[in-house]
């Protein structure tokens, strides 16, 4: 599985983003994710085969239909990132908080 900032990357495209927000309702074919985007079904193929190889998305076989789902893996390892951006956010916040109020106790 790649780093998170490879995984951002690889959602940074706009349809490969569209399928995976479609993808957080649950289960859906290839057919029912072509559906949503404003391209042909074998560019939707290429595009979840670049989520799959990312380890955003799994597929199962159902007969000759193919289901993708959310690899919540993938989508874990993002989400560890965003939080530790967002805890560096945070303590950034804090420190500049802390310091306007040390100011302001001086004056």
């Amino acid at each position: 599985m790649a780093n998170a900032k490879a995984l951002l990357a690889v959602i940074a495209e706009p349809t490969r983003l569209v399928l995976v927000d479609a993808l957080r309702g649950g289960p859906l074919t290839v057919g029912e994710l072509a559906a949503r985007v404003p391209v042909t079904r074998s560019a939707v193929s290429q595009h979840l085969k670049v989520l799959k190889e990312a380890g955003l998305v799994s597929e199962t076989a159902e007969g000759t239909r193919r289901i993708y789902r959310i690899d919540p893996r993938g989508i874990g390892a993002m989400r560890e990132w965003l939080d530790a951006q967002w805890a560096t956010a945070l303590d950034a916040f804090k420190d500049f908080a802390d310091r306007a109020i040390d100011e302001e106790g001086q004056e």
